[in-house]
């Protein structure tokens, strides 16, 4: 079955080859060579013979680049980015921004911010950090550009949590405060609010004087969430914040576990937690050595 379909997709490649390189109407020999990749990468995808199908793809999308249809073109450079996905993510990501471009050209602004955060998931699973804040930032501009504030939302949260992770606090702070606010003036998601408040004030705690600009940040937060004093991750914030300014690691430690053992922290909250302790027991050594 595979090998036929090679054989297939060879023949209706060579057939689109033979097409553009002899004379022909301008328009209808890439219009005719358009439709034999086509089939061509169709057939290499069947036989899951993805790099071959990519490069088909690429070759569809020149075609219609000469026909003017940068629609189609795109989307084209989508497909062949599918198929990278299976063997290059490298290539898949290179595919994928000439699509963006494509599509922003053709003023398609979501579009292009649905493949700008496609990116940001490729580089986020090759664990290229830097690279992943980079899509995702601009998935999120472009989300807002067109006002979809929900999909802008969830890719400004990997936007924070990425800088939180590359010690970028203020900017992490900034996009969960400006999320929470959103999520309040909004019935559907305003009980997740107490979530982002959560996440801006632990790394508010990561951050210098990190127990005054906690204690600062939620009287702010009270006032931005009316309710989110009753709650446990508002004691947690407060308990943690009191622990630090005492200096009292096994104080830290027991409200963890307490918060922990009610509400199971995730491991980005568990990565900030242990930096918090890092750095208290290094400011209860360095107190030992000076008594």
């Amino acid at each position: 079955m595979a090998k036929n379909q090679i054989v297939n997709g060879e023949e209706y490649e060579k057939k689109a080859d033979k097409k553009i390189n002899n004379w022909g109407l301008f328009g209808s020999k890439y219009e005719d060579a358009a439709d034999f990749y086509q089939k061509a990468a169709n057939s290499f995808k069947l036989a899951k013979s993805w790099d071959r199908a990519a490069l088909v793809f690429i070759k569809l999308a020149s075609c219609h680049l000469k026909l003017d249809s940068k629609h189609e073109a795109a989307t084209a450079y989508v497909d062949a980015a599918n198929c990278y996905k299976k063997t290059s993510p490298k290539q898949a990501v290179a595919c994928l921004d000439q699509a963006i471009n494509m599509f922003l050209d053709n003023h398609r602004l979501s579009m292009a911010a649905r493949y700008c955060k496609e990116i940001g998931e490729l580089y986020e699973q090759k664990q290229d950090i830097d690279q992943a804040v980079v899509y995702f930032q601009r998935a999120a501009d472009l989300f807002h550009a067109e006002e979809v504030t929900t999909s802008a939302n969830l890719c400004n949260q990997k936007v924070a949590q990425f800088s939180a992770q590359l010690g970028n606090y203020l900017k992490a702070i900034e996009l969960y405060e400006q999320i929470a606010r959103y999520s309040v003036n909004n019935n559907l998601l305003k009980y997740g609010a107490k979530g982002h408040l959560l996440s801006a004030g632990l790394c508010q705690l990561c951050r210098g004087d990190a127990a005054v600009a906690t204690t600062n940040a939620l009287e702010k937060y009270q006032d931005l969430d009316p309710t989110f004093s009753r709650t446990r991750e508002y004691r947690f914030l407060a308990d943690l914040a009191a622990a630090v300014d005492e200096g009292d690691v096994e104080k830290f430690t027991n409200v963890v576990k307490e918060f922990d053992s009610l509400t199971p922290l995730d491991a980005w909250k568990t990565t900030l937690l242990l930096r918090m302790k890092k750095a208290l027991k290094a400011k209860e050594m360095e107190d030992d050595d000076l008594t």
